[in-house]
């Protein structure tokens, strides 16, 4: 799902030549070694290129790797005694939305330090690109988007390299709005082993609904935004197997034993067609979701919430308090 940036909007809709761009876009107990007064290193295949790790809270980073074809970027917002306690703490990784305004500064513009002033847990906040759709896309002509490859076989042992964090599946949680709860929904399946927590924030849960408006919404907005005409799951016809293993519909069980969060909204701007369809197509989404969750038993915290497709601060707080009590103590 994209966001709701109407200039982002605009210049999509004339990308894509009119085409129904409004479609649903958008090892237990190990610990790290690192110090709270040594700086972050490579590893795990990035190099750091940039960095900024002047503020007390919010260290930021810019890799070279090999996964994808530029610069990637991440913010790692530290609690606030991260430098004095000497404690370990769980982590949670969360995604932005899709779209030209979105990336790792995304959750920073939402208010994210104010959110999390006095948690006792690291944020871990990474590009995932305009369209990446968290994934390894079938084709693409501008070199390398392995987005997929980049958070969960780069980024995460290198967090867990280079920070004190709990590198066990209670250590974890990962979490994401739009473009970034289908992400996190997709991880969380996908790695099972890896987050004990998942949450969607108007994300959408099914690749497949409704003659597969999600799945062909990310090849649409990834072949127009990243990929200069590539597809995430392919055209004309998809790669079923990759649609199968990335759609959350499809991987049920996976969420057993999980702490599962959904948000989405019910009043969508009914004279705008972006975020009516948007958040429309979440909403029946998350239901279908949830219905299949409670037939097969399994646990979830579910919320409809007044409005469309947007961040909802007071949601996220709730989440990351459930995040919180779901993890390891730090």
């Amino acid at each position: 799902m994209l966001s709701q940036h109407h200039s982002t909007r605009r210049s999509v809709l004339k990308a894509l030549g009119g085409v129904s761009a409004a479609v649903a876009l958008g090892g237990a107990g190990t610990l790290a070694t690192a110090s709270a007064a040594h700086a972050a290193g490579d590893g795990s295949g990035l190099r750091i290129v940039d960095r900024k790790e002047n503020n007390p809270r919010m260290w930021y980073y810019r890799f070279a790797t090999d996964a994808i074809g530029w610069e990637p970027s991440v913010n790692v917002l530290l609690p606030d005694d991260y430098h004095t306690s000497g404690r370990t703490y769980p982590v949670l990784y969360l995604f932005h939305g899709g779209g030209t305004d979105q990336d790792f500064m995304t959750w920073d513009r939402a208010g994210i330090r104010g959110l999390t002033a006095g948690k006792p847990v690291i944020v871990v906040m990474p590009d995932g690109g305009h369209a990446g759709w968290y994934s390894n896309p079938v084709n693409s002509h501008t070199g390398p988007r392995n987005w997929e490859t980049f958070h969960i076989a780069q980024l995460l042992p290198w967090v867990e390299a280079n920070f004190r964090t709990y590198a066990e599946y209670d250590g974890r949680a990962v979490a994401g709005f739009s473009m970034g709860g289908f992400g996190a929904l997709k991880y969380a399946a996908k790695y099972h082993d890896r987050f004990a927590s998942v949450s969607a924030h108007s994300g959408p849960p099914s690749l497949r609904r409704d003659f597969g408006a999600v799945a062909n919404w990310a090849n649409v907005s990834a072949a127009a935004l990243d990929l200069a005409g590539g597809t995430i799951y392919g055209a004309p016809l998809w790669d079923e197997a990759k649609v199968s293993a990335d759609n959350p519909m499809e991987h049920l069980a996976s969420y057993r034993n999980k702490r599962v969060f959904l948000v989405a909204g019910t009043s969508p701007n009914p004279v705008d067609p972006f975020d009516l369809l948007n958040e429309s197509e979440v909403l029946a989404g998350q239901r279908e979701f949830r219905a299949a969750l409670s037939d097969a038993g399994i646990p979830h915290e579910a919320h409809e919430e007044t409005g469309g497709h947007f961040i909802r601060p007071e949601m996220f707080t709730r989440d990351l308090d459930g995040i919180i009590d779901r993890l390891r103590k730090a």
